[in-house]
């Protein structure tokens, strides 16, 4: 499994996408655990205001992500493009920072940073790109493996930026972190970054408008896939909102139970990540996305059960494997549904994203009208399963991996 690895740290344009998708993550974790506190607390936003500002945030997000997309096929570097997006991110943290006011907020967070965010589809689309000498596996084993980064970052950063700020008046200096994350990100794409990318540029794809990707991305067979992977992915969606609810209820928890379980469950998710790369050498994506969305409803349904810390802590060991597995895998599956068009299939990374927080969302609301957060946390296992199953028939119950 650590041939992946190999593979990475051997190709130049791997390198440095991996050593960016990495800063990318670093930056988000800085600022996402006290975006609330400082938009609300600091910045004196309203409760409904911030909500509706990151929905509308998470709209353009998705918008950007697929006008990107379609510039990046029209360069098969992604260099420029790349760098462009980086000092955008520069330019949207140091203004919360310097500047703090709601109104810079607001104006930072829906423009220049949810446009920042479209660098992380971007990323992975640069990564199939250079990458695409590689066997199928190989290359979903990549995805994989960069996925994996953004997990690490999200493991070491909170904690050392919480630590770094301890005692703080403020906590705006999460932004200018943020910042210098994304200049780093900047500054590693410019230096270590290969010009002018991989594969043969008489082989792009035509240029298409924005409303002919959209039409590229709606397909039925595009879209069906798409669904049943956001299904898959709002799986992990569902448990964040319902896990800490159910650990310092039912389960009798307290507010530090939740922390402890979150780190568990990151450190295996960044450990697993590679033993699902080497899977995916030998199975089909799909076939390996099923047993992890298994995995994933044992936990869930030990997790609707649990009256205790402990049992909950026991759940989340199956939680974190099969966690590995919806993080990853579903990039790589994403990736093949348009693959003669590597940045627009990209996109559709930020598109399950949007998706499938929305599906959670609405399974909250369901499950809340009607019963408790275990009904929660059971329909989001049977949600699953319907994505699972779903994905294993339009595939054919294709069990192999490709040659």
């Amino acid at each position: 499994m650590f041939s992946t690895l190999s593979t990475i740290r051997n190709n130049a344009g791997l390198r440095a996408c991996a050593l960016a998708i990495f800063f990318f993550g670093f930056s988000g974790a800085a600022t996402a655990p006290y975006k609330s506190v400082v938009a609300i607390r600091e910045l004196g936003l309203s409760d409904a205001g911030f909500s509706a500002l990151t929905l509308a945030a998470a709209v353009i997000n998705v918008t950007a992500a697929i006008y990107l997309g379609i510039l990046a096929d029209r360069d098969t570097g992604y260099r420029k493009l790349l760098m462009s997006l980086a000092f955008i991110g520069v330019a949207g943290y140091m203004a919360i920072f310097l500047f703090p006011s709601a109104w810079i907020f607001v104006i930072s967070l829906l423009l220049p940073i949810s446009v920042y965010h479209g660098l992380n589809s971007l990323l992975f689309g640069a990564g199939r790109v250079f990458s695409s000498d590689l066997p199928k596996g190989d290359q979903a084993a990549v995805s994989s493996v960069l996925r994996g980064l953004i997990s690490l970052a999200w493991i070491l950063v909170p904690g050392l930026v919480g630590f770094a700020l301890s005692g703080a008046e403020s906590l705006l200096p999460a932004f200018a972190i943020a910042g210098g994350a994304a200049l780093v990100c900047m500054v590693v794409i410019n230096v270590m970054m290969p010009r002018g990318g991989s594969g043969d540029p008489s082989q792009r794809p035509p240029r298409v408008s924005l409303g002919a990707a959209f039409r590229l991305l709606t397909r039925l067979p595009v879209a069906a896939r798409v669904l049943g992977a956001a299904v898959i992915t709002a799986m992990i969606h569902v448990n964040a909102a319902v896990m800490p609810l159910i650990v310092t209820g039912q389960a009798g928890g307290e507010p530090g139970d939740v922390g402890v379980i979150v780190g568990l469950v990151a450190a295996l998710e960044v450990a697993f990540i590679l033993v699902w790369a080497r899977i995916v050498r030998s199975i089909s994506i799909v076939a390996a996305l099923a047993i992890g969305t298994g995995l994933y409803m044992i936990y869930l349904v030990w997790l609707a059960f649990a009256l205790s810390p402990a049992s909950v802590i026991a759940a989340s060991v199956v939680g974190g494997v099969g966690a590995a597995a919806l993080i990853t895998l579903p990039l790589g599956y994403l990736q093949e549904l348009i693959a003669e068009r590597p940045g627009l299939s990209a996109s559709l990374i930020s598109v399950n994203i949007f998706l499938a927080g929305a599906i959670a969302a609405a399974l909250f609301a369901i499950g809340t009208a009607i019963g408790d957060y275990p009904l929660v946390a059971l329909l989001g296992a049977g949600a699953g399963a319907l994505g699972a199953l779903g994905l294993l028939v339009l595939e054919g119950w294709r069990l192999r991996a490709p040659l």
